[in-house]
C-alpha cells in the first residue's frame, strides 16, 4: 500500500505524512507546476499544469489497495473503480456505497449555482485544529482497516 495525495492546495499533507510515518507507508504528493511542495518524507511529483493533469497522473499511479487523499469526488470515483480507497480532507471515506450520491449532490449543487445570478458568497469556513484532529483520527482508522485486511 502507498498513500497518494492530490496535493494541490491540500491542507492535510503534514497530517498524512505523520500517520504514514507511524505506519511506515510510502507517500506520493502530486501537484501541478503552479504549486511548490517540498517534503522530507514523501516523494513529490510535479505534473504539468493542464486541466485535470494531476488527477489523471494520480489515477495512472494508483493501484488496488492504495489510499488516496483528495477532495475531488470525480477523482474519488475513478480510484474506487481501480480498487483503491479514498478519503476526503474532512475525514469522510469515499466508498462504492456513497460515491454516486456524492457525485449527484455535486451535480445538483452546480446546476443550482448556475441557475442563480452571480453573487459573491463566502467560501468554506476556515480550517481549524479540530478539523485536522478529526481528519487524522479518520485516516488512522482507515489505515488500520486496510492493514488488517492485507
Amino acid at each position: 500500500m502507498k498513500i497518494l495525495v492530490d496535493a494541490d492546495a491540500c491542507p492535510v499533507v503534514s497530517v498524512v505524512e505523520r500517520v504514514a510515518m507511524k505506519y511506515e507507508i510510502p507517500v506520493i504528493l502530486l501537484c501541478d507546476t503552479n504549486h511548490v511542495l517540498h517534503s522530507e518524507y514523501s516523494e513529490v511529483k510535479m505534473i504539468g499544469a493542464g486541466a485535470d493533469a494531476v488527477d489523471f497522473a494520480l489515477v495512472g499511479l494508483c493501484r488496488k489497495g492504495d489510499l488516496v487523499v483528495t477532495q475531488d469526488y470525480g477523482l474519488a470515483a475513478m480510484i474506487l473503480g481501480k480498487g483503491a480507497c479514498g478519503i476526503h480532507q474532512s475525514g469522510k471515506w469515499y466508498t462504492d456505497e456513497n460515491i454516486d450520491r456524492m457525485l449527484m449532490e455535486r451535480h445538483v449543487g452546480k446546476r443550482m449555482r448556475r441557475s442563480k445570478p452571480k453573487r459573491h458568497l463566502k467560501g468554506p469556513a476556515k480550517r481549524t485544529a479540530e478539523d485536522d484532529i478529526r481528519f487524522e483520527a479518520s485516516l488512522e482508522r482507515l489505515v488500520q482497516k486496510l492493514n488488517a485486511g492485507s
